[in-house]
C-alpha cells in the first residue's frame, strides 16, 4: 500500500488508475480499494484528489499562475471539475482560497509545520462521489 500510495504522491498529476496501482502493490484491484481505505481512511480516488488540491493550494498562495494553468498542472483535465473538487475539499473556490491567503500576513509566530498541518484539507465530511 505504501509503494502505490508513494506512486499517488510521485506522479499526482499523471492520469493513474487501479489497475497499475493493485500492480504496484502486488494485490487484485478490488482488494486494492478495500486495503488502501481501511489504511489510509479514504479510497484511492479520494487520496489522490485530496493531493492534487493540496498541490494546487501551494501554488495559489506561491504563484501567480492562472487558475487554469494550476488547474492542468496538478492533474484535472476540466476547469469546472477542479473548481467543484476544491471547493468540496476547501470549502471555498480557488479564486476566493488566493484572495483570502493574501489578506493574511506573511509573518507568524506559530511553527511552519503547525500551519500546513492546520491548513491541510481533510477528507472527513466531504461527500463521496
Amino acid at each position: 500500500m505504501l509503494r502505490a500510495r508513494d506512486m499517488m504522491d510521485r506522479a499526482y498529476a499523471e492520469p493513474l488508475d487501479i489497475p497499475a496501482l493493485a500492480r504496484i502493490a502486488h494485490v487484485s484491484e478490488a482488494h486494492f480499494i478495500r486495503t488502501f481505505r481501511d489504511t489510509f481512511g479514504e479510497t484511492p480516488h479520494q487520496y489522490l484528489r485530496r493531493r492534487r488540491v493540496e498541490r494546487a493550494m501551494f501554488l495559489l498562495q506561491e504563484t501567480n499562475r492562472s487558475i487554469t494553468d494550476i488547474c492542468l498542472e496538478v492533474g484535472f483535465n476540466s476547469l469546472g471539475t477542479f473548481s467543484r473538487t476544491f471547493r468540496q475539499i476547501v470549502g471555498e473556490s480557488p479564486s476566493a482560497y488566493r484572495a483570502r491567503m493574501a489578506a493574511q500576513p506573511v509573518t507568524t509566530p506559530v511553527p511552519i509545520c503547525f500551519i500546513k498541518a492546520w491548513r491541510r484539507p481533510s477528507s472527513f465530511g466531504e461527500a463521496t462521489p
